[in-house]
């Protein structure tokens, strides 16, 4: 998970180094959704795009078959010949009739605009999907002129970019520059004083892999990590509205620590958050996963609509879960089909239905424990917990016995005794009694019957 996620840093940076509209190069490959979408969205979507209230001559540019679908008088792009494409010839054309986006629309496309749709489909309208479903590929690492400069596969992007743009890399930082860059970046805080001094004196090849390795093994680096998965998973230790009380829910942030100190697996991260409580036998650390769906903001307020309460706690799910996993702004599916991203809100509702298959109550009651609830031992009694279910069964079983035998000799004296029995052993106990301190909480003379005995 380590891994993954520093790709995802990486893949952040280098979007950053080099972010463009268009290629620089007329030979660059044109990006349906980098180069291409961008000006169908702005020109053609109002139109042409996922509103059906708003959609005209039954065409729609936010799907592959609004290009290449059949319709009468052919698609409305041939791949590889734009001067055949209805899409390209729209929108050259000189005919205010024929010209596309119209004029009254006020959207006039600029000519390099123009030039990129001629491009694409030149060469060969690849079309692309929804970014955050494309599978990621690992690209070519590019040619650089300082080879000597290059360490290691990143080092390549970094300064193929920079070459580009005529720059030269900064000098190599000091020891001590280092490691208070790499602390802060791993673990959140400051290198320990001893720790850059031991750095400093490291002489050896591999000294800063030593310290990578120091500084992942530090248990700050899965508190530090923690922190952008909570602000994604919307934890907090309150309800979130009204009073805003108190919530019991940090063994999930604590099983978030834990994850990423363990580098478990994303995969197995992602599973046991969605769906820890349907895997097979689950642990209980599995269960705590699926606290991620507890984050959600809870309410007691009176006059509140239990249904509308648990459609609200469904809609947070649903949207939490598709920003975070499937790259969706899907909250405007709640009222209207996407605009954008491919998703509609039929989509969107079939969806909620997972998220309505629970036991969360309407009202969190403003306490700090809300239902169901997850009873947790501290580490120090987690031996005597898993020690007491096998002693209370066997108790049990002990007391079942102990019915059983004392029920038995009890019917057998129900079954002999005599009256003349049940009139010597009343004797023997004589008449009822109780016995009551007559201190402040029984004043004399406020109890029927009693009375001082001086």
């Amino acid at each position: 998970m380590r891994r993954a996620l520093s790709c995802a840093v990486l893949a952040c940076l280098f979007a950053a180094l080099g972010p463009r509209p268009a290629p620089a190069d007329p030979e660059d490959a044109v990006r349906f959704n980098r180069d291409v979408r961008p000006i169908l969205a702005n020109a053609c979507f109002q139109c042409h795009g996922p509103d059906p209230g708003g959609r005209k001559a039954k065409l729609r540019f936010d799907r592959e078959d609004g290009f290449f679908g059949a319709r009468e008088g052919g698609p409305t792009v041939v791949k590889g010949k734009p001067e055949s494409s209805p899409l390209y010839l729209r929108v050259v054309s000189k005919d205010p009739e024929e010209l596309m986006p119209p004029p009254k629309s006020h959207k006039v496309l600029k000519p390099a605009e123009k030039d990129l749709l001629r491009r694409w489909i030149a060469q060969g309208a690849p079309w692309e999907p929804h970014w955050s479903f494309i599978k990621p590929e690992r690209p070519a690492l590019p040619v650089v002129k300082n080879e000597k400069w290059v360490r290691n596969p990143v080092d390549r992007f970094i300064l193929a970019r920079l070459e580009a743009a005529g720059l030269a890399p900064a000098p190599e930082a000091d020891r001590r520059t280092l490691a208070r860059r790499l602390s802060l970046d791993l673990i959140g805080l400051p290198p320990e004083p001893e720790v850059v001094e031991q750095f400093v004196a490291d002489t050896s090849a591999d000294a800063y892999d030593k310290l990578v390795d120091r500084l992942l093994d530090s248990p700050r680096y899965g508190e530090n990590r923690a922190r952008t998965w909570m602000d994604a998973a919307r934890y907090a230790d309150t309800h979130g509205l009204h009073f805003d009380n108190f919530r019991d829910i940090w063994p999930y942030r604590d099983w978030i620590i834990d994850a990423f100190n363990r580098n478990q697996p994303f995969d197995q991260f992602t599973i046991e958050q969605l769906a820890g409580d349907l895997l097979p036998n689950p642990s209980r650390e599995q269960i705590v996963a699926t606290g991620f769906h507890r984050c959600n903001i809870t309410t007691n307020e009176g006059g509140t609509i239990a249904e509308e309460n648990l459609a609200n706690y469904a809609r947070d799910r649903v949207e939490t879960t598709s920003w975070v996993w499937l790259g969706l702004t899907s909250n405007c599916a709640v009222c209207h089909d996407h605009k954008f991203d491919p998703i509609t809100t039929r989509d969107f509702y079939s969806m909620s239905a997972y998220f309505r298959n629970t036991t969360q109550g309407a009202l969190d009651g403003n306490i700090r424990d809300t239902a169901p609830v997850l009873v947790l031992p501290k580490p120090e009694d987690e031996k005597r917990h898993q020690e007491l279910p096998a002693e209370i069964e066997a108790k049990k079983a002990a007391i079942a016995e102990l019915k059983k035998k004392l029920r038995a000799d009890f019917d057998h004296w129900i079954e002999t005794a005599k009256s003349d029995d049940w009139d010597a052993e009343l004797g023997k106990i004589g008449a009822p009694s109780f016995h009551l301190p007559l201190d402040a909480s029984y004043p004399l003379g406020e109890i029927e019957g009693v009375h001082d005995g001086k």
